[in-house]
């Protein structure tokens, strides 16, 4: 791989790392310290997921006309700012503007840490993406693990935490992205709506296939809301709940390479792995609905973790291979605001269907809601022409 990739591993494990020691126990800290519903809780993270939706595609957009390395800075920045003032002011309603701030912040950032990956190794296919996955979970793993202990001895000092890693990734952007080339689209920017309307039906197939990724991602944050409160009912204490986050991102790491290894010898097109990983899915949320004790999660959370390896970094390289020469930026930005956007809705959906109904009955709307995006998945593509790039293997 080259340098630069390596570089923008290392950021993105910080970045995640730091986030990571918070945004596992948001719906707890909202929910069990500062005494909201879960409908509550579930507003607020959509809020923070709402503002993180404008900051894609404003990040997006922002790679394409000034290039990653100010981008990443301006979001880090933005996000620092709320952090630091998360650490001294995490109380009602503080939280809410902090929240929103860090979600407008981290938005930016993302689209041009993929559009860069993907851009400074093009021959790598989807292996740019899958490092940059992997770089992902690492930092859940880490964060994960880190912040369960740190929660455990006092909450506070999980913000503190976080801002300290932001600093971290701060210098490293500074110091290590500068020096990153890679072509930002300025000439395509200046007559912007020649690739649009040339690629139309790209976009289309793009946003057929995104509106099924984000109903994989309302079922998903399950884990990190709903699920997560309701673990704690039932007696899982919140190191177990964090260890399962260890797991998910440990198993990522070690597996992924296998995993890769295996699809090249299949020769398994990008669809095909999405449509494997939703089904993946499927039985990781049967599993855990039918789950009362701790075992019963871990085995749910393992399925759901090679689910996710199928489907999450296939979505981008699709992304990247469909994008017009000088808006790879834009075209990632609608893939991650798509999953901010299932982060988004996912929340508010999940604790008002407990709220008012069951667990049971929540399980049973989220696999009809994989259903759906199995559909959509088998059908994103049926308008364009054969495209050997984005239908088959890439690797």
């Amino acid at each position: 791989m080259p340098r630069a990739l390596w570089l923008l591993i290392i950021g993105m494990v910080v970045n995640v790392t730091g986030s990571s020691f918070l945004w596992p126990l948001n719906t707890i800290y909202i929910h069990d310290h500062l005494g909201k519903s879960l409908s509550i809780a579930g507003i607020v993270l959509m809020l923070n997921s709402g503002a993180s939706v404008i900051g894609n595609l404003y990040g997006g957009n922002l790679f394409d006309r000034i290039g990653g390395y100010k981008s990443i800075i301006l979001g880090i920045s933005i996000t620092l700012a709320a952090l630091i003032g998360l650490t001294f002011w995490h109380v009602w309603p503080a939280y809410i503007v902090f929240q929103i701030i860090i979600g407008f912040g981290t938005g930016i950032i993302f689209p041009s840490m993929y559009a860069m990956a993907g851009s400074v190794w093009k021959e790598g296919g989807r292996k740019a993406f899958n490092a940059i996955y992997v770089a992902q979970n690492l930092g859940v793993a880490l964060g994960a693990s880190l912040g369960g202990i740190v929660a455990a001895y006092s909450f506070q000092l999980i913000f503190l935490a976080n801002t300290i890693m932001y600093v971290l990734f701060l210098l490293i952007a500074l110091f290590g992205y500068k020096g990153i080339s890679v072509e930002s689209g300025k000439q395509a920017a200046n007559d912007i709506n020649v690739p649009i309307v040339k690629n139309r039906k790209n976009l289309y197939a793009l946003l057929i296939l995104c509106s099924g990724y984000l109903l994989c991602w309302v079922a998903y944050v399950q884990w990190t809301t709903t699920i997560s409160s309701y673990t704690q009912e039932i007696g899982i204490s919140l190191k177990q709940y964090s260890f399962l986050w260890s797991i998910n991102g440990a198993l990522i790491v070690v597996a992924q390479p296998l995993l890769n290894s295996v699809l090249k010898r299949l020769s398994a097109s990008l669809k095909l792995q999405m449509i494997i990983g939703i089904g993946i899915f499927i039985v990781s949320f049967i599993v855990a609905g039918k789950s009362t004790a701790f075992s019963g999660f871990l085995v749910g959370m393992i399925i759901l973790t090679i689910g996710e390896m199928f489907i999450w970094p296939s979505v981008p390289t699709v992304a990247f291979n469909l994008a017009p020469k000088g808006r790879e930026g834009f075209y990632q930005g609608i893939v991650n605001s798509t999953a901010t956007g299932g982060r988004m809705v996912g929340p508010l959906l999940g604790g008002m269907l407990v709220d008012l109904y069951s667990m049971s009955i929540l399980f049973t709307v989220l696999i009809g809601l994989f259903i759906i995006a199995i559909i959509t998945t088998l059908l994103y593509d049926r308008r364009l022409k054969v495209n050997k790039q984005v239908s088959a293997e890439v690797f």
